[in-house]
Order: structure tokens, then sequence, then C-alpha cells
């Protein structure tokens, strides 16, 4: 008997749509495996600009091939000096390997060449020459057993054990991939612990937890001096990751730096949230996050001012905040800023992006179908996983990160160097769905912030309302945050900026502990209404300091402080617990 008929029309056309999203939903789940993972639609329309754009470009092909031909007359008649580290072995100097080496560069530079056409979009464009290089750089003969002379050398010299020894390392690392794929439960028991383990080797500078909400603790840290500047000092770290990147081991540790400088110092650790906390959003994480940690922070010194740090993603949610504190202190309005928050004494932005109309990299991974297409996934799970924000980053560097890594881990055999900031690599964190999407939405498709368009708790802001001196850093070779888009914070505001260029990259740029060697940094302050001075102009005329950027960053801190107080002890009926605390040891396999 066929049965009958749902009587609630709506019901069944509800569940017929949600039926079809989900047939829609599993197609682009298959595609996207065939595409790294990224959009296959986003990936298809880049090229198809190209093959159009190229196709009918006769000249343009005509210029290519005259190139392509004067470039192998030139391959014969000897190889330029090499400067590529994967051809740096004089191994690669022998027969038939400097041949193999000569062909794949010639053949790089010709592809290489020809993914630059003019007419295209800029976003197609980035990224046709984005996955040209990846392509490229996956071909290299280096990559392979039998075209790395190296590889070969050492297999003969070793009787096979280091191609045994690199096969064992590649079974380890694929079951470790697979239990990534277990449940939370599962995940948890087979997670392998940590080369670092916070609490024993990284994350050991002393203090307590001294306040606690559902997304955030707070750590305060012991004094290690007898006098401490009376403004405290709160750092606010990227929730995409773990805190103790700026609290790793004791000799490279920014907080044990600044504490033993003479500063209070507290410490947001974000809680690594689970399918519960979808709909937690940017609201939230600005108000549970750096609100209550402000309130909390004068509640426990009593000081009405304090300095603000914030690193990445933290350094974003913390301009937000006074953006926020800053209108509100202009216009005499209650909210943000009144009774219980305390002012910033300054704002100290660390490889920070607010204007994300030139995100680099990064921003091929981000367009309105990209961002659609994580949608779909985050809404089955709740959230992004730790595991696709990390694989996204290798993506980002993966010459050096996936590949120079597969050949010596694989195919040399040897064992990765146990260094802190690898461990806290690995230590991965998932970002709630509501809260992502509004990010990658507001901030990086639509650039709300630099453009004044952005809501917190429905009211527009402005980075033109913060009020606060500000220190701002980048680092030359950020792939995350380019140093040149941090930097466009002279646009956007009109206080005194002091802006730190310093040598290394988004972390070990910042990681950029005295003593460190081979470090530099250029420094120079605009006061406030000073012009816009272009990136390349500031780098020919800002002066160049050798060492690490820590002592000027303190004294610049030193300097925007008031009076000297006797050291504040931790008060032990606020005390919750020890640091790092709780929610820095939550780690999921995904």
């Amino acid at each position: 008997m066929t049965p009958p008929a749902s009587k609630n029309p709506v019901s069944n056309e509800a569940a017929t749509q949600d039926a079809a999203l989900e047939l829609d939903r599993a197609l682009h789940a298959v595609l996207k495996k065939f595409s790294m993972g990224l959009s296959p639609i986003a990936l298809s329309l880049a090229y198809m600009d190209w093959v159009m754009h190229l196709g009918t470009s006769p000249g343009r092909q005509m210029l290519l091939v005259q190139k392509f031909l004067a470039d192998g007359q030139q391959a014969l008649q000897g190889p330029a000096e090499e400067k590529d580290a994967r051809f740096a072995h004089a191994s690669w100097q022998q027969w038939p390997f400097n041949t193999m080496r000569a062909i794949y560069k010639m053949q790089a530079d010709h592809w290489s060449r020809s993914a630059r056409v003019e007419g295209m979009s800029d976003h197609h464009a980035h990224m046709v020459q984005f996955f040209t290089r990846q392509w490229l750089d996956s071909m290299a003969p280096s990559n392979w057993p039998l075209s790395n002379p190296e590889v070969l050398t050492k297999a003969r010299d070793t009787l096979g054990q280091s191609l045994h020894t690199g096969w064992q390392q590649y079974l380890e690392d694929m079951y470790a991939t697979l239990s990534a794929a277990k449940t939370d439960a599962e995940a948890a028991q087979t997670l392998s612990p940590l080369p670092f383990a916070v609490g024993r080797d990284v994350a050991v500078t002393p203090g307590k937890v001294v306040y606690r909400n559902h997304l955030i603790e707070l750590i305060q840290y012991a004094p290690a001096t007898e006098k401490v500047y009376a403004e405290p000092v709160l750092i606010v770290p990227s929730c995409i990751m773990k805190y103790y990147i700026l609290d790793l081991s004791p000799g490279n540790s920014m907080v044990r730096y600044l504490v033993e400088q003479g500063h209070t110092v507290f410490m947001i650790s974000w809680r690594n949230p689970d399918a519960s906390d979808r709909d937690l959003g940017m609201d939230d994480y600005l108000r549970m996050g750096l609100l209550d940690a402000m309130a909390a922070v004068k509640s426990q010194t009593g000081e009405s001012r304090l300095h603000g740090v914030g690193y990445c993603l933290g350094g974003t949610f913390l301009s937000i905040v006074a953006s926020v504190l800053g209108r509100n202190a202009k216009t005499r309005k209650g909210g943000p800023g009144a009774a219980g928050l305390p002012e910033l004494a300054s704002v100290t932005l660390l490889a920070a992006q607010t204007d994300f109309s030139e995100p680099g990299e990064l921003g091929l991974l981000i367009d309105a179908d990209q961002l659609q297409s994580l949608r779909e996934e985050m809404a089955q799970k709740g959230y992004l996983s730790g595991r696709q924000m990390a694989d996204s980053f290798k993506f980002l560097n993966a010459r050096d990160l996936i590949w120079s890594r597969n050949t010596h881990r694989y195919l040399l055999g040897e064992q990765e160097v146990g260094v802190d900031m690898l461990s806290w690599n690995a230590d991965l964190t998932r970002l709630p769905e509501r809260m992502h999407n509004e990010y990658l939405g507001s901030l990086f498709l639509h650039n709300a912030l630099a453009q004044g368009h952005f809501r917190f708790e429905g009211k527009s802001l402005a980075l033109r309302d913060i009020r606060s001196p500000m220190l701002v850093v980048g680092t030359v070779r950020d792939h995350v945050s380019p140093w040149r888009s941090v930097y466009k914070i002279h646009l956007t505001t009109d206080v005194e900026t002091t802006f730190i260029l310093t040598s290394g990259g988004h972390n070990a740029g910042i990681v950029s502990e005295p003593g460190h060697p081979h470090r530099s940094y250029q420094m120079d302050q605009a006061p406030a209404g000073s012009s816009w001075v272009e990136p390349e102009d500031w780098v020919e005329r800002a002066p160049r300091y050798e060492g690490s950027w820590w002592p000027s960053m303190q004294g610049w801190l030193a300097s925007h402080s008031g009076r000297m107080v006797k050291a504040r002890k931790i008060a032990a009926a606020t005390a919750l617990c020890d640091a790092p605390g709780e929610y820095v040891m939550v780690r999921y396999a995904d």
C-alpha cells in the first residue's frame, strides 16, 4: 500500500530542498579531492581565463617560443651559478644529473613566463601563477629517488639504510594521517605526544590562570623584578594556533623577556572549540575574549590603563577593540570602554593585518566560490579543523614545507630536528563555523574593517577611531600577513605610529629573541598627521639595526608607560590553577 502523502506541503518542500543541498555538497566534496581540497570551480575559472587569453595572443606565444629556444642554447653553453637550494649538492654538477637539472629549470622558467598573460583578472592571474609554480615544484627532479643524485649516493653509502629509514618514517606519518579520521574520543587516545611538552618544555614561564570563561583562560605571569611598570601588558595571540608561540622555551619566550624587563604580563589562552561551539561568532570572540580579559586585568591590578599586544589574528581583534574604545571615548557614550574597562595606553600589532585588500598568497584560497565550499564543509562538522588550516599554510610554502621535507625525511632518511616552534606548529586548533565564516567573509572578502563597514554588536566602527599610539611590526618573508599589507595601517589611522620591519617570516620573524644570529630590523616613527610614505620609500630611508627587535619594542613600551610600582603578587584568592592552564592542553587529531 502506498503511504499517504504528507498533509504539510511546507515540510515536504523543506525536506526536498535539504536533500537537494545535500546532493550538491556530496558532489562538491568529491570534486575537491581532485583539486587539492580547493574549489574546483574557482580553479577552473582561473585556468579558463588563462587559456582564452593565451590562445588569442599569437604574438605572445611566438615570443615565448623564441625565449624558450634562446634559454636552450644558453643551457648548452654551461650551467650558470646555482642558487637553488634543491640543487646545491655537488653531485648535481655531474652528468646526467646536471642535464636533468638544466632541462627542468629551462622548462620551469618557460612555464612561469607562460603563466603571465595580460588581460586576465588580477585574482585569476595570481592563482594561475601560484598553482603553476606549485606544479613545477612538484615535478622537480630533486623530489624523485632515481633522479636525485644525493639520494642515490646516500643509499649506496649506507647500503640502503637511508631508504629503509625513510620508508619507516613514511609509514609513521601515514598512520598519523589515518588516525586523524577517527572520532574525537578515538583520536584522543592515538595522538602522539608532542616533542616539546606543554608545561614542561614550552609554556613554562611561572604564572596562574586568574580568570576563565567559556572562550578564554587569562594567565597572569609572576613578576621577576622588585618593581614593575604600572601599566600591565595584555597579550592577545591568534586563536588559530595555541598561545605559547609567544612563550616557547625559556630562551626564546617573549613573555619571559617582558617579565624580566619589569612588565606585568597577562596572556589570553583561547579555548579549542568543538562542534557545540559552532554558533560562536566574531562578536563573541571580541566580547568574551578581549573585553572580558581587559576587565579582568583591571580587576587584578587596579590599573586604569594597559598596553595591548596582538599577534596575527589576535592583532586584528585588538585593532577592532581599540577602535570601539576610541569611538566610545570620543562620543562619551557607555558600553565598551566605560565602567569596568581600562584604557589602552598603547596598541602593538605583531604581523597583524587590518587592511585585507592585498592579503598575499593567502588570498588565493579566498574568493566567493571557495568560501561557499568551506561553508558546505563546516556545515557538516560545525568547525574548521586545525588540520585544514595547517595544510593551507603548508600549501602556501609547499617547496620547503612539503617537497623539501619529503625529500629529506623519506628519500634521505633524515630525522627532523626537534625545535620548539615545530612542536607548536603540530599543536593544532579549530575555529567555530560561524566565527570563521564571518572572519573570512567580512575581513578577507569584503575588507570591511579598512573600509569602515565592520560592525561590532550592531554598530559600525572605523580604524581612524583608534586614539592610542601604535607599534606595528611586519616581517620580510611573511606569507600569511605580507608586510606591505600590514604597513597599510598608516592609511587608515591618524595616531603616532612606529613601524618595525624585521627579518624572518610570520613566526620566526616575531620570535626573534636577543642573541639570535643573523637578525636585523628597520624602525621608524611617523607622528600623528604624517603624510603617506610608500612602503618602498620607507625601506629606503628607515634606519637599519642589527640584532633582535625585542629591546626596541620593550623600550617603546617603557616610553609609553608611567611610574614604577612595587611588583604585584598574584592574589591567591583569584588563582584558578597554575599556568599554562587547562584550555591549552585540549588537542584534537583533526
